[in-house]
Parts: structure tokens; sequence; C-alpha cells
């Protein structure tokens, strides 16, 4: 394309696209293609990736001709019928998929990670309408978690900014505590992980156990600041849920499918979820799907014994969730996931990523916290290490635009909260090796070291 091809195009996508997460005024970057690690703009200019396609998604990276050739194959043959019917895509992928996670039997297909939390949130209701004369309906969120863009998963989202405007919100969702020991609501404390968890077991008291049916929480959280949780934690968790008959939900849709240096987050912690949801990486952005997994017992508590009745059933259909593109590539994106050793990788080069990050911590009075596991990474910045007063939003973008100048891509919290968007977020392709890590940890410091001159400069 000549360069009044390409002008003529960023017209017309300034003009008639609406994007995502943009201000109206912003010029978005366009992207033309990738290959790897890598992706070019319309003008040819190369950056880095380092967010996996700005939304954690393209886990084994760009350019797979093996994923898009199988789905162009199955396409041909048969592209789509309601998943009323079976298919041989996804009975595969059903398949190979529960085979990384013993325990769980059941696989529903749709097509974001919104939704198939929405068809987790009306599992519990449907349980607690058939099993508990719909009383045991109320459903946990844990502060800074988020879980999906529709009224019911913001109604289950612990983000003040992202649920600004959009209330009123879906009744029976109730907050929990978060995690983040790096910002302790009781202060400097000895068992923070017990204390934390054990908190849900007092919201779970002052609702009444016979009210609550589930709790859905992020391995990590994603979004609300890669907040890993602390020690002893997830254990506490899972023992409260099975003290009050509380089912556990373990959103995945980012950490799902080796991000964290395991085939699920979960599995870092030794529990057992009643319900696992997933979508970003299962096919690694080739095609659209989410699954919702399940164990039988959660997949029999909404069938009757009563063989007459007429509701004897999940009724729920997601109309993409009978697209074979989303299986058949994500059956092949498991299968190179195995080939490569990808899970492997991203838990060896996760920790070198790590290391580099902690190395900019100690050098940058303006980097407080560094969390994360596998290829998943946050730094928090704060004006004061001793106080931890966080950084305005402002700091973090501009962090970010100077990395892209720079080649580089970088994600960041953005218009989550009201004074605690200031992480800079890391989740580069499981393909990421060592060199790829230095040169984001170049960008990064370099993008660091320029912001900390501008706000130690005092102005004239």
């Amino acid at each position: 394309m000549n360069d009044m091809d390409i002008q003529s195009l960023v017209d017309s996508n300034n003009e008639h696209v609406w994007h995502h997460m943009k201000p109206h005024q912003a010029t978005p970057m366009m992207i033309e293609k990738g290959q790897g690690m890598y992706v070019w703009d319309v003008h040819g200019k190369q950056y880095l990736d380092a967010v996996s396609g700005g939304v954690w998604c393209v886990n084994v990276g760009y350019g797979r001709e093996e994923i898009a050739n199988a789905v162009r194959d199955q396409l041909v043959t048969m592209n789509y019928f309601a998943q009323t019917a079976g298919n041989l895509p996804a009975t595969r992928f059903a398949e190979k998929l529960l085979e990384k996670m013993p325990g769980l039997s059941r696989v529903y297909y749709s097509n974001s990670g919104s939704e198939a939390n929405e068809k987790a949130f009306k599992l519990v209701r449907q349980i607690a309408a058939k099993k508990y004369g719909g009383k045991k309906h109320k459903i946990l969120y844990r502060e800074r978690d988020y879980h999906g863009t529709t009224i019911a998963c913001l109604s289950a989202t612990g983000q003040e900014e992202r649920r600004d405007q959009y209330g009123p919100f879906t009744p029976g969702f109730i907050s929990v505590p978060h995690c983040c020991e790096y910002r302790s609501q009781w202060g400097e404390t000895e068992d923070y992980g017990l204390k934390a968890a054990n908190e849900i077991e007092k919201v779970i008291l002052r609702e009444g156990p016979d009210t609550v049916g589930a709790i859905c929480l992020e391995p990590i959280t994603a979004g609300g600041g890669v907040i890993e949780p602390p020690v002893g934690y997830w254990q506490r968790v899972q023992e409260i849920c099975r003290q009050y008959d509380v089912l556990l939900h373990i959103d995945e849709v980012v950490c799902g499918l080796g991000r964290t240096g395991k085939w699920f987050g979960y599995q870092h912690y030794g529990i057992q979820p009643d319900i696992v949801t997933m979508a970003k990486g299962v096919a690694s952005g080739y095609a659209a799907i989410s699954c919702t997994v399940t164990t039988e017992r959660v997949y029999q508590l909404i069938h009757d014994q009563d063989t007459t009745s007429r509701m004897d059933f999940f009724r729920d259909i997601s109309t993409f969730g009978g697209c074979t593109a989303g299986p058949v590539a994500a059956l092949a994106n498991l299968e190179i996931i195995e080939r490569e050793n990808l899970v492997e990788n991203a838990r060896i080069h996760g920790e070198y990523l790590k290391e580099k990050m902690l190395e900019l911590k100690k050098k940058h009075p303006i980097v407080g916290d560094v969390r994360g596991k596998g290829l998943f990474v946050g730094l928090e910045l704060v004006q004061d290490k001793a106080t931890k007063q966080p950084v305005d939003e402002s700091v973090s973008v501009a962090v970010a635009a100077h990395c892209l100048k720079h080649g580089v891509i970088i994600g960041r919290t953005n218009r989550s909260f009201q004074t605690l968007n200031n992480t800079l977020c890391l989740s580069p392709a499981l393909v990421t090796q060592k060199y790829e890590i230095d040169l984001i940890a170049q960008a990064i410091d370099k993008a660091l070291t320029e912001v900390e001159e501008q706000l130690l400069t005092p102005a004239l």
C-alpha cells in the first residue's frame, strides 16, 4: 500500500470503528500483521508484544499456520451446528482439556470469558432453585477481581471504575475483601493469607450460609493489579467452601492454558474447584471460544430424579458455542503447547522475567512491588516506597507510551480504580525467550528512568 492508501484506511478506521476501551479523542494504532512475538503496524513499524495481543490471549504467538489451516479445513467440512447436537472438534477438545483438569468432567462451550462466567452464575441460580428452594442463590466475589463486561459479570467485579455508570446491578452478588498483602487492610500482620481468607467466612456468616451458593475468584487477580494470593489463602478458602457448601468457581480466563507455568492457575495451590471458566488463551485468539467446566456433581445438581419434569436440564444456549472453529483451533493450540513444552517454558522464563523486574525494583524508586507467577508479572508504581502512595494513572500511561514509542507494547491497569491504576502488566506469549525478556526489561528501564526524571524535576 502507498502512503495515500494507508492514510485513507486510518481515516476510515477513526471515522467508523468504535474501538474498545478508547476515549473518543484517541487515535489508535492499526496493526497489519504478526509473527511470533512481534506485530507490525500499517506504517511498517515493528513492536515486541509483551501482552499477548493487548488482552493476554495470544499464548502461542502470531502466525501459527497449523491453527489457521485446521480452522480452514474444519469450516469447509462443517462450520456450524448448534450445540444441541454434537460435533467432532468439540468432543475431541473436551477430552484433551479434561485430561489436564483431574476431578472435572463436563465442558460447556460459549464464545467469551464474560459469557462463560454468565453460564456459571446461571448454574448457581438454577441449582439454588432446584435444590434449595431458591434461597442459596448469592454469589461472592473479591475486591479487585474482574469477571467480564456484561451486567451480571460487572455485578461480580471488584473494580469501581469498571462498574461506574453501569448500575443498577444484578442483586445477589456480595463482595469479600481483597488479598493483596502489599496493600494489607490490617497493616503488617502474620499469616495474612489466612486472615484474608477468614474474612470470606465472616461474609458468609453475615449473609447466612443457607443463602450463599458460590464464590467466584481469579486464581491470580489479573487486571486488578496482578495479585498472587499469599501463602495459605487458597487452602483456607477451599476449607471454608466445603464447610458451608459453597461452590468454588475459579475464573481462569486470563491464567488458563499455561500462562502461570501450570496448565491452570489453581493447580499451583492444591485445590479442587467445582467450576472453572476459561477463554482468552484457549485458542490463542485464533478463534472465539470459551468454556465453563464443572465437576460431575455440579452437572448432576440440575438433574431431577423425576423423569417427567419439563425443567430437567440447563436451559441455556450460546449461538456461537456451536461454531466448530473454536474447538478445532483450541485443539491445535493445545497440541502446540504440549509439543513445544510451553507450560514449562512459561515457568522457566517466567522466573527470569520476574528476576529482571525485581532488578528494576531495586534500581527505581518508583517501583513499589513486583508480583506474579509464570509469564504473568505486574509492577506497582508508587510515589514513595515508604508510604506506598500510588502514582497517578497518568504516570503508568506515560511509562507504557514511552515503551510503545520504542517498540515494546506493555499493559497497565486502565480506568479500573479511583486511585490504584498504577500497575504495569506483562504477559508475553508462552514462546518467550530470554533475549525478548531482556528487550522488555530494557524498554521499561528506560521508560522508568525518563518518567522519574520528569517527576523529580521541579516545575519552573
